[in-house]
């Protein structure tokens, strides 16, 4: 019996990336599972870790750069409907990992429930800005969240409460292999107040980010008590080029890239501001995005 033995409905082989993630570039994954249901994904899991497969999950691909070599092994998507619900109820709202962190935001904000409109803006899934803790100024995700549902590497279910989930800057203990579904529990608040407030915010974020461009979000987290935009702006390395790859003169914490960039650029661009930034300011920078 083959890995794709039964999954065939669900599985690609060399499915390229570039297609699934923001900056459109990299190379192909060994093998594509799209899941139409929570079954399927245990299924293909358990067979997965029965073969000795490694597996990852690919959420919205805003905070992921594949290199051009590609992926080996399985990469596992949850675009397929069953893991995109939202539903409201009260104070709560849950969500599946695979809906979209934008769509989250506008059914709370026409439900009147407050606490996640200064997220508006940020790309991606509802699991990937769990697992990432995705946040902004105004705060995260993890501070409303109370519950999830999530997926082992062996293929187990788990639920975990609130008071088994940590939250931290960019980072949460939701690191098993899937978020299945999350619980958010919000503040009422006036529908068209909350309406207004969101506005602003989506103002204030796109007169300071490159959106439209082809690039994933924030490139590095960070330093404490530090922007890692300003930082790469005092170093003077706003604009600054390798290849197809561009450091953003819109937000220097962005990298963006023209039709003719590779992965390698990109990796190479990152090596260069974080090599300049510790030079001259001494400061070491982290990546914020993944990089497979």
């Amino acid at each position: 019996m083959s890995l794709l033995t039964g999954f065939e409905p669900i599985v690609r082989q060399s499915e390229p990336l570039a297609q699934h993630t923001w900056f459109r570039l990299g190379g192909a994954a060994e093998y594509f599972a799209e899941p139409r249901t929570t079954d399927e994904l245990q299924a293909l899991v358990r067979r997965c870790a029965e073969e000795g497969i490694q597996i990852r999950l690919l959420g919205g691909g805003s905070n992921v750069l594949v290199r051009d070599e590609g992926v080996p092994g399985m990469v596992v998507s949850l675009s397929e409907q069953a893991f995109g619900a939202i539903a409201a109820k009260g104070r709560k709202i849950t969500a599946g990992a695979g809906a979209k962190l934008g769509h989250l935001i506008s059914v709370a904000v026409r439900e009147g429930l407050a606490g996640l409109e200064p997220l508006v803006g940020i790309p991606g899934s509802v699991g990937g800005a769990l697992h990432g803790n995705a946040g902004s100024r105004g705060g995260d995700i993890g501070q409303w969240t109370c519950r999830a549902s999530v997926m082992t590497r062996s293929g187990e279910i788990l639920e975990r409460d609130r008071d088994d989930l940590t939250f931290a800057y960019r980072e949460s203990s939701l690191d098993e292999l899937a978020i299945l579904q999350a619980e958010f529990e919000l503040e009422k608040e006036d529908p068209e107040e909350l309406t207004k407030r969101m506005q602003k915010y989506w103002i204030v974020k796109k007169a300071n980010q490159p959106l439209g461009h082809q690039s994933a979000g924030c490139i590095f987290k960070n330093p404490r008590g530090m922007s890692a935009g300003m930082l790469i702006d005092q170093a003077a390395l706003k604009g600054s080029r390798i290849g197809g790859a561009e450091v953003s003169d819109a937000h220097a914490n962005f990298i963006v890239a023209d039709s003719s960039a590779s992965s390698h650029d990109v990796l190479r661009l990152i090596d260069l501001v974080r090599s300049r930034v510790a030079e001259r300011l001494g400061v070491e920078l982290e990546t914020e995005i993944e990089i497979w």
